[in-house]
């Protein structure tokens, strides 16, 4: 059982959902919709931005809104933050991430779909929405393959703002084709991904079946979201725990919150924290304000440490048990996908690297193959340089200590992607680790 499924006194099986596609297709007001359908947001609130939307001459927002709930977002109609929210099927208890489909928050994307056991893909059918978003440079593209290489296994598609092309089956089957090549090639088993024709605004297919698709068959959005299946917890593995935050709380001590990965945390145990090989004995596990004995996978918890100072600790470490510490890499190889880059990339460069909860400068020491994205055949070895497009196996070296492991053994920390000036460059798994040696 989950921490928030324990915490909501529900009995049902976890999954946390992120959302994700290109600017514009409409997945806030999809979801704003959604929740309200189901009764998790109150009719009131709608009301209120109904009014609010209305003075601005923006009235189609005002689903939107209740996912958007900053002013500044509000006023951009952009969705910047991750929101975070709740909600009930009749199978699961879920976690929504809406994910920032606007290109400067591909950042926020990569630590949202880092958390996610499932996504929803929203795909505008609308003429020219479809087409700029399955483009080299849409979204629809980078977002769906960003999922799989964060470790979204589960993906389901709405295929959204079906009104605007009269509820056309051939627009729709057009669609469906389309995104179904771009998430085959990703990686997908396409036999497994529900798509569903909706409309937003008008409410088709989301929680009751529209009559204006009598040629869809299939699922609602909500029937689709129970088709999902739960992901094992990945128990047997070695406890890790990357650390989000870090408080002193008075009367208590120090504190690490975080999402424990793998393994299990029971209240007695010492663990380590890497890089900076720090142990401390835990005397209380709480979830959602709820004291639990131990913590397993998808627990998100803050865990009070005995014998370690506030100051130790920070965002981006790993907490281990002390037999099977976090692994701190010296180099490591991996096998990444160049996702967008003005020029070349070649041996030398330094970006950023994202993993976990971690961000710590990296540099490109060489590229040791250049593969073909779509088999992962090697086409060249020891190229001078990769561009946009390419796929490759790279050695790095993190510039600061850094805990990362193998995707062979842990995959929850065998993930990272690449950053430079804001955006993400390449997105990869990790093949191989040099270990550094620990004092």
């Amino acid at each position: 059982m989950s921490s928030a499924g324990r915490a909501s006194g529900s009995k049902k099986p976890h999954l946390n959902l992120v959302v994700i596609g290109h600017v514009d297709h409409g997945k806030s007001t999809l979801m704003g919709r959604f929740l309200y359908e189901i009764g998790a947001v109150d009719e009131r609130i709608i009301r209120e931005y109904e009014e609010e939307a209305k003075k601005l001459g923006r009235e189609t927002w005002k689903f939107a809104w209740v996912l958007d709930k900053l002013k500044e977002e509000r006023e951009r109609g952009l969705t910047i933050d991750l929101g975070f929210y709740k909600f009930e099927t009749r199978k699961y208890f879920f976690t929504l991430i809406d994910a920032p489909g606007h290109r400067d928050f591909v950042k926020n994307m990569v630590t949202g779909a880092s958390q996610a056991d499932c996504a929803l893909l929203v795909v505008s059918a609308k003429e020219g929405e479809y087409e700029a978003g399955i483009s080299p440079g849409g979204q629809t593209r980078e977002h769906a393959f960003l999922a799989k290489t964060m470790g979204v296994d589960q993906i389901m598609v709405a295929i959204n703002k079906m009104d605007t092309v009269n509820y056309s089956q051939e627009r729709y089957e057009e669609v469906r084709r389309g995104v179904a090549r771009l998430l085959r090639m990703v990686g997908y088993n396409i036999n497994k991904v529900q798509f569903v024709p909706t409309s937003a605004w008008y409410g088709d297919n989301i929680t009751k079946r529209s009559d204006k698709t009598p040629w869809y068959k299939g699922p609602t959005l909500l029937e689709a979201f129970d088709m999902f299946e739960e992901p094992p917890r990945p128990i047997d593995k070695p406890l890790r725990i990357p650390v989000q935050d870090v408080y002193s709380i008075r009367g208590v001590g120090t504190v690490p919150v975080g999402r424990v990965e793998t393994g299990v945390l029971k209240v007695g145990d010492v663990v380590v924290f890497m890089p900076p090989n720090v142990k401390g004995e835990v005397k209380s596990i709480e979830t959602h304000h709820v004291r639990i004995e131990q913590a397993i996978p998808g627990d998100n918890i803050g865990f009070n440490v005995k014998g370690v100072e506030r100051s130790a600790l920070r965002r981006g470490y790993v907490a281990g048990h002390p037999d099977k510490p976090p692994t701190v890499a010296e180099e490591f190889v991996g096998r990444i996908f160049v996702l967008y880059h003005p020029t070349a990339i070649a041996a030398g460069y330094t970006p950023v690297l994202h993993v976990h909860t971690a961000t710590v400068p990296v540099r490109f020491v060489a590229i040791e193959k250049k593969l073909d994205p779509r088999t992962g055949a090697t086409v060249e070895e020891n190229p001078s340089f990769i561009k946009q497009g390419d796929a490759a196996v790279v050695r790095f070296k993190p510039l600061k200590p850094v805990v990362i492991e193998k995707y062979s053994e842990i995959p929850q920390l065998g993930r990272f992607a690449v950053r430079d000036s804001g955006r993400t460059i390449a997105a990869g798994v990790v093949i191989d680790i040099k270990p550094m040696e620990i004092k």
